[in-house]
């Protein structure tokens, strides 16, 4: 992930290029390879219904409030800036980064908080960092040393989340780093790193090639088989691939055999090989964006509550409004939305992600009919009207306008595209007014004219006598 700062909704257009360019724009991967294993496909099924995640991203650098891992890369990037005392000189920053394990110490870790939270929010899936691109783990590995269980918290971060979420009946999905930037068979110290690849030629030194794809595949089994049940294995660092591309080394971790693995542990489990495309990505991911048109593939649109993806002082938080209106678009438009809170050195979040989270419940408590479960209909949406169907009904949402939290109805309500079926009932979600209607127009009752009908978004439900 990286730290992108973004200006309200205009996500899509802000990063094409930025996201073309690092990996992560799923448009430009190539044809999506649907999977064979019937297991796998009736687990994707399943996760679409979801619709809505958390994702978090937590590590020793929160204690800094910096970006995640991206301080150690040396690419002159601007989310790879080094700042502090020790920042002067790369060596010097980086022994201090890893020195941060002898800090990490969030006496305020409750995870069960946060699973209360995120569900009254309406998310139904976690994905959480086990590991960065850094190395840091946030489990009890036996491969390394560098792990929490080394730190002076002392405790399994990661069986912990996954096991207050579980009990909240939640989809657990981890997030593995395939890059690690502390392994000695990844940047290896004879030579000094470069950029974000490995250091050295996999082909001119297998050996030390082979211990590296053995480390890693005996981390993900770590987490395949002691951590419960599993449903989602979210792999970043796209890079790391078997294609060779210009001007980098071929980077083949043997993904058939880590996945096959995996799946022995965890059947049917959905392995998103980010940004790699292929068999082993089940599911696409643009990151910090809306993809400009519906898409008939998987997908699932990362993105982060403030400007950080990881824990930053005083960061700005998205309105709640703003939440709901890409939670409706991305959903309109085929997608599940994982939304990202980067937790705080002391283990806690900071209290306006809280409140984002209980507007937001808010809102799913009454029109979460309209998001569950729900697949793309024609004519999908644009501005401010959006749709969503199920077995029997179709939904129509209406957004506030831009900077406003409530919702005015109009006189009418034309929908483009769209023709309401004749003998159908139209109902206004929450408070159950008929809503009359004339080919493809709302006719909205003169006594919600004007009035507030609700916040952020109002939906309405057509249904088929």
């Amino acid at each position: 992930m990286h730290l992108i700062y973004f200006n309200s909704m205009r996500i899509h257009l802000l990063f094409l290029g930025l996201l073309a360019a690092s990996g992560v724009f799923a448009q430009e991967e190539g044809p999506y390879v649907p999977p064979t294993d019937t297991a796998v496909q009736r687990k994707i099924a399943w996760w679409q219904d979801l619709k809505f995640g958390l994702l978090m991203h937590w590590g020793t650098y929160s204690q800094w409030g910096i970006v995640e891992s991206w301080s150690l890369c040396p690419e002159d990037e601007g989310w790879t800036q080094r700042k502090g005392p020790y920042s002067a000189d790369y060596f010097t920053y980086k022994k201090a980064y890893e020195n941060l394990l002898t800090t990490f110490n969030p006496t305020s870790f409750d995870p069960s908080r946060w699973a209360a939270a995120a569900k009254a929010a309406g998310m139904r899936y976690v994905v959480f960092t086990t590991k960065h691109h850094d190395g840091f783990c946030m489990f009890d590995t036996h491969q390394t040393d560098y792990s929490v269980m080394h730190s002076p918290f002392h405790r399994n971060i990661a069986l912990e989340v996954f096991n207050a979420f579980r009990s909240q009946g939640f989809g657990i999905g981890a997030y593995f780093s395939k890059p690690d930037w502390h392994s000695n068979d990844y940047w290896w110290s004879y030579f000094p790193p470069k950029d974000r690849n490995v250091n050295y030629d996999p082909a001119k030194y297998p050996e030390r090639w082979q211990h590296f794809k053995d480390y890693t595949y005996n981390q993900i089994q770590e987490l395949m088989s002691g951590y419960g049940h599993m449903d989602i294995l979210w792999l970043d660092g796209g890079w790391v691939h078997p294609n060779h591309t210009e001007g980098h080394f071929n980077q083949d971790i043997d993904m058939a055999r880590i996945a096959s693995m995996a799946r022995g542990y965890q059947p049917g489990l959905i392995v998103v090989d980010r940004a790699v495309g292929g068999p082993f990505e089940n599911y696409r991911t643009p990151e910090q964006q809306v993809p400009t048109q519906p898409l008939t593939y998987p997908w699932e649109t990362c993105m982060t509550m403030g400007d950080s993806w990881s824990y930053v002082p005083g960061d700005h938080y998205k309105p709640s409004s703003q939440l709901i209106h890409l939670l409706v678009r991305i959903v309109a438009w085929g997608g599940n939305f994982l939304l990202n809170v980067g937790p705080s050195p002391d283990g806690d979040w900071d209290p306006l992600v809280y409140e984002r989270l209980r507007d937001i419940g808010g809102w799913m408590n009454i029109n979460g009919s309209a998001i569950y479960g729900s697949r793309m209909i024609a004519p999908y949406g644009k501005d401010r009207v959006y749709y969503t169907r199920s077995a029997d009904t179709t939904y129509v949402f209406y957004l506030s306008a831009e900077g406003s939290d409530t919702v005015s109805l109009p006189p009418s309500l034309p929908l483009d595209g769209f023709t309401i079926p004749a003998g159908s009932r139209v109902t206004l979600l929450g408070s159950g007014a008929r809503i009359p209607f004339s080919g493809s127009v709302l006719m909205i009752p003169h006594k919600l004219v004007g009035k507030e009908a609700g916040k952020y978004a109002v939906v309405f439900a057509i249904t088929k006598r």
